[in-house]
């Protein structure tokens, strides 16, 4: 894969709202920067998990309000990291799923897919999240990985 050229200049961030995905936006953009690229910021939402025989399905309000709070955490990021408008366009995404799921469909066609290494969720021992390891393994397009620590 090495020797073959990008697909196309379109860079997929993943963004969760947590340090290390603004980190991993930082390097997409300024990656971006240097090869004229387009950043596309994507962050996913999906209902919480629950367990017991009383889980009732959630609303359309319950539905309009996790997206709602993805997108502003996604624009947040995105206003935090670009500042003003600057000469790498960024695009933001919320879709409904898994994050990992997301990002792989997301990634379909892109040149670089870059994440954090560990973002909101699970265990904060692991060198390596569950949403990252999974991207490296599966996406169709390099991966690159941004670490959490300075």
């Amino acid at each position: 894969m090495a020797d073959q050229p990008p697909k196309t200049g379109r860079i997929v961030v993943g963004v969760d709202g947590s340090d290390v995905a603004k980190r991993a936006l930082r390097w997409g953009v300024h990656y971006a920067g240097l090869t004229g690229g387009v950043v596309t910021a994507v962050t996913a939402w999906d209902f919480p998990a629950m367990h017991g025989a009383r889980w009732m399905p959630p609303s359309s309000s319950d539905a309009a309000a996790l997206e709602e709070r993805s997108r502003r955490r996604l624009t947040e990021a995105v206003a935090e990291v670009q500042g003003a408008p600057g000469p790498v366009e960024i695009e933001a995404e919320v879709r409904y799923g898994t994050p990992a799921r997301v990002l792989l469909d997301a990634s379909e066609g892109a040149s670089l897919l870059v994440v954090g290494s560990r973002g909101l969720g699970g265990v904060s021992g692991l060198l390596l999240g569950s949403v990252a390891q999974h991207c490296v393994q599966r996406a169709e397009c390099p991966v690159v990985v941004i670490r959490g620590d300075g």
